[in-house]
């Protein structure tokens, strides 16, 4: 089961590099079900994997200037407030309360991630243009406290975010998010120290096998359409959300599910869609209509 979770850990940052968030929605379950990590050292865990990793991805998205910095430091201070404190209060409620309250907030996301966004196609909105500073602030620390309670790096979150607040269109709003992502976690995991111990025999294997798929998650992020992106993102939510709570919500009835042995079909469900859509994509620029 160690070498299966290092190997799927790839998968991890490849997801980082790509979309911009949706690692963390990895890397729980993978600690969880895979390592057998109890809930809070999986959680903790999980900020060190997703942080380290982000930083990494950041570079090549900096490098084609996918990232807004000023609209991800105001995003990323802000959340970092709210990560540390929702760390430190999570040490407080029950662990199944947390990776329940995790499941059911990709599903939300999912849904709003499936709706059609303007920014996608548009054109990148000015850098110099003004933003609604006290939303941004408000929506960061929102996303902060989230990152700190449940162990999310917080892109599925930042990622809309940026796009409706920021209005960034989805190939910024992915690089962008990685800035924030990292600001996050490292308030959370600041915040989880001092009630959680860490493994770190697992934490660092994991993470080393993260940051190798976020290489080539960055990429390949610049060659494959915003709205396919965003399309593949909101599945891939969908998927992993119920995974979780297909895992977690028998067990409020005296019922344990064992779905952890069933890791190869729930990553044929998630990667087949995008994997498909990304063929055609490719496959239409290759050979245009009419060409």
């Amino acid at each position: 089961m160690f070498v299966l979770g290092v190997s799927l850990a790839v998968l991890i940052g490849v997801t980082l590099g790509l979309l911009g968030g949706g690692g963390s929605i990895l890397t729980v379950p993978i600690l969880l079900y895979v390592f057998g990590l109890p809930p809070d050292q999986a959680i903790t865990s999980s900020l060190l994997v997703v942080g380290a990793t982000s930083l990494v991805a950041l570079v090549p998205h900096a490098r084609a200037g996918r990232v807004r910095w000023s609209t991800g430091a105001l995003f990323g201070v802000a959340s970092m407030v709210g990560a540390f404190f929702g760390g430190r209060l999570s040490s407080r409620l029950p662990p199944a309360a947390l990776v329940l309250a995790f499941g059911a907030m990709m599903l939300v996301t999912a849904v709003v991630m499936m709706r059609p966004r303007s920014a996608d196609a548009g054109p990148a909105s000015p850098v110099d243009a003004p933003l609604p500073l006290a939303r941004i602030a408000v929506q960061g620390a929102f996303v902060g406290a989230v990152t700190g309670l449940v162990g999310a790096g917080g892109g599925f979150l930042v990622v809309p975010a940026l796009v409706l607040l920021g209005r960034l269109p989805m190939t910024a709003a992915v690089g962008t998010s990685l800035l924030v992502i990292a600001m996050n976690s490292v308030a959370g995991f600041a915040g989880h120290l001092a009630g959680a111990h860490v493994p770190w025999g697992v934490a660092l294997p994991v993470t080393a096998a993260a940051v190798l798929g976020s290489v080539v998650g960055s990429r390949l992020a610049g060659r494959i359409a915003p709205d396919l992106l965003r399309r593949g993102f909101a599945w891939f939510v969908v998927v992993m959300a119920v995974f979780v709570l297909g895992q977690e919500v028998p067990k409020l009835f005296g019922v344990t599910v064992s779905l952890a042995r069933h890791w190869p079909l729930f990553l044929l469900a998630m990667g087949a869609p995008p994997a498909v859509g990304a063929a055609l994509a490719v496959s239409r620029r290759a050979h245009p209509a009419g060409a």
